[in-house]
């Protein structure tokens, strides 16, 4: 007979769910949605390690360095560093936001629930899974020019079809990042688990290549490109919030995978060693690389597909670009589908389960790239490049996710002491629909964001967009709780 009323039980600080009829009923409740089991919480602090240098070690990571020092007018050695210092500062809310995810072993949208409100909840859920979509696009063109350059290395007459063969590479790519998300947490770990070597070793050979061929001493003194004279100070600033900008959207969705974390040690160790190394040393290669280009096959060349297809030998360039596509898959399958997977489900989880969930990510993401499709295969005439896209989001959408992840943070560690209901967090009457707190709290950072961009005095807020958010809405949070305390402050965390 099933139980009525859930239970919740505590087993070495981590709570366990045992839903009755109350959760099983409720429409804020699904399968997927639901905490994990203890059983279940199986990711130790290696298996952490390896999603975060499966994640990291990507195309786009190894652009970094060109990004700031083109776009941002720092020298090789100010972005190598903002890169380091950015990813250190970002463990702090990726750990924090981690805590509930691990203790509880709930999903980002159902935490959100807590500072948002039940219903409210979506729509910082649908924020953070438009970016997820737009660089699951991304990543996923990267890893179809990384398929189209395999075949035409392995097939005769492929590398004919030019833009055409990208489209389909894309297309193949497509599906085989959906199909590993649909088979589930432990598909992506065991791909993050047996990716991570090969792509160390990936990194290794590249720099092995390529150190004959550059001059570190010469490659450090080559001048930053801003005016003459101007101060380091503000151009490192903006450089560095891009940067965290870069992971802002997995420090707000990390419970997505830290509710399979052993221990609240294996989340917090695995985070530490995999995440700042591993993005300074692959942002580092790609300056050196960059760099080595010229001597290498001739011309600067930013990114490392095309640099590789460059090569001459069909065998090396075969082999890399089976690596760059592991590489990829494994960055895009766990930093960009597992967020919107869970975002959408979040809306009307009793309709839209998980692999529903998954095709409207791949959608989604499919029409946002539609654009740069339809260029490749000559049916539209553009000047608008993807590095620009993604360049550009990295620091405007750090100032909109800033207030999101400062009103969590501040809402589980200091409004709610760490006490969550968790049955309650999939009924409708023990917190409310709407929290209004956390959208004024969000609304205010995000608006003077939007007002700084055209005043000069103000310049700086957009500027250091994910510092000024944070800050900002988590101490309007904070204030707005403490005048008010909100009557859902749970009663006890059982």
């Amino acid at each position: 007979m099933q139980q009525i009323r859930s239970q919740v039980t505590e087993r070495d600080g981590l709570f366990e769910l045992e839903a009755g009829s109350d959760v099983l009923d409720s429409p804020r409740y699904n399968h997927d949605m639901a905490p994990t089991k203890v059983r279940e919480r199986t990711w130790n602090k290696w298996h952490i390690t390896a999603l975060w240098v499966g994640m990291a070690i990507c195309v786009p990571t190894y652009t970094l360095g060109g990004v700031l020092t083109a776009y941002f007018g720092l020298s090789v050695g100010e972005a190598l560093l903002a890169i380091l210092f950015a990813n250190i500062i970002v463990l702090i809310p990726l750990t924090l936001n981690a805590f509930p995810g691990t203790k509880y072993g709930i999903p980002f949208p159902v935490l959100l629930r807590s500072s948002f409100g039940i219903l409210g909840s979506n729509i910082p859920c649908l924020i953070r899974a438009l970016v997820a979509c737009g660089w699951f696009g991304i990543q996923t063109m990267f890893g179809g020019l990384a398929i189209h350059l395999f075949l035409g290395s392995v097939l005769e007459g492929w590398k004919s079809l030019g833009g055409t063969g990208e489209v389909i590479g894309f297309m193949v790519f497509w599906v085989l990042n959906l199909w590993v998300v649909i088979r589930g947490a432990e598909s992506i770990k065991w791909l993050e688990t047996l990716s991570a070597p090969l792509l160390v070793l990936v990194g290794v050979g590249l720099l092995v290549w390529a150190m004959p061929n550059v001059s570190m001493t010469e490659l450090l003194a080559i001048p930053p490109k801003r005016p003459e004279g101007a101060g380091v100070a503000s151009y490192f600033a903006a450089g560095l919030t891009a940067m965290v900008g870069f992971w802002a959207t997995l420090s707000l969705n990390i419970p997505d995978f830290s509710r399979y974390a052993k221990s609240q040690k294996d989340q917090i160790v695995g985070q530490i060693i995999g995440l700042p190394l591993t993005m300074f040393l692959f942002a580092s290669l790609g300056v050196v690389m960059t760099a080595a280009s010229v001597k290498l096959v001739g011309v600067t060349v930013s990114d490392p597909v095309t640099l590789i297809g460059h090569i001459q030998s069909p065998v090396w360039v075969a082999l890399a670009m089976a690596l760059i596509i592991i590489a990829t898959l494994s960055t895009n399958t766990a930093a960009n589908i597992v967020s919107p997977t869970n975002d959408f489900q979040n809306i009307a989880p009793k309709v839209i389960n998980r692999t529903k969930a998954v095709m409207l990510t791949g959608l989604v993401g499919l029409v946002l790239m539609g654009h740069e499709l339809l260029k490749k295969l000559g049916l539209i005439v553009s000047d608008l490049s993807l590095e620009t896209v993604y360049s550009n989001w990295l620091l405007g959408y750090s100032s909109l996710l800033g207030p999101i992840a400062g009103i969590m943070v501040v809402d589980y560690f200091l409004i709610k002491k760490q006490q969550l209901d968790l049955a309650g967090l999939y009924r409708d009457d023990v917190y409310p629909a709407w929290n209004w707190f956390g959208f004024i709290a969000f609304g205010v950072p995000v608006v003077l964001t939007l007002l700084s961009l055209g005043s000069d005095a103000f310049s700086w807020f957009y500027s250091y967009g994910w510092f000024t958010g944070s800050a900002l809405g988590g101490l309007i949070y904070y204030g707005l709780s403490a005048m008010r305390p909100s009557p859902t402050a749970v009663k006890s965390a059982v």
